[in-house]
């Protein structure tokens, strides 16, 4: 995921030209609007954003001791691509097996779910434009499948979405992470 964030950041630096920028302060949003594309940049995802509704009683988990926001909103638009990222995460009192029971049944609308389990999560969001429109090139994989975290997944690599749910490590209660990516070549719509 973070290749692809990397990717996107540079692109968009490099392919802005003549930029008009509008910041939030309030929001750390930074958005540029240029004759190449559009950028977005934010703190502002939550999981409306997500397409997922918030389990109950779940908080927006605080950031880190760096200043880290648990928050990302980035979007990237130009006439050749698009590419489109939410992330939030939150904590929450329940046992990991409630809040996957929860968000199975909420992803069910996006499809069929593919459950993984691995030692952490944010694993990488792989996105493939080799010209190929194959459905079977770009379905969901687990990249491994054992360890506490359980990530549900939905879509495709070009669409897709995902909660990555772990136990918290003092015993009680989750962590857990929502996230939304969507991608298109030249032709398709976000």
């Amino acid at each position: 995921m973070f290749r692809l964030l990397a990717l996107a950041l540079t692109l968009s630096v490099a392919a802005l030209t003549l930029p008009v920028f509008a910041q939030d302060s309030q929001d750390k949003n930074l958005d540029v609007r240029s004759s190449v594309g559009d950028l977005h940049v934010g703190s502002d995802a939550d999981a409306g954003k997500i397409g997922l509704p918030l389990y109950p009683g779940a908080r927006l988990k605080t950031g880190t001791s760096e200043g880290n926001s648990n928050q990302a909103n980035l979007s990237l638009f130009t006439e050749a691509f698009g590419f489109k990222l939410v992330v939030s995460s939150y904590d929450s009192d329940d046992a990991p097996a409630k809040i996957i029971e929860f968000y199975r049944d909420k992803l069910k609308k996006y499809g069929k779910i593919l459950e993984c389990h691995s030692q952490k999560h944010g694993g990488d969001v792989a996105v493939h434009d080799d010209g190929k429109d194959s459905n079977k090139s770009k379905e969901l994989k687990c990249d491994e499948n054992s360890g506490p975290v359980t990530e549900l997944k939905v879509g495709n690599e070009d669409n897709q979405h995902a909660v990555a749910v772990e136990p918290r490590e003092a015993g009680k209660g989750s962590t857990f992470a929502l996230v939304y990516v969507h991608t298109r070549g030249k032709r398709g719509d976000i």
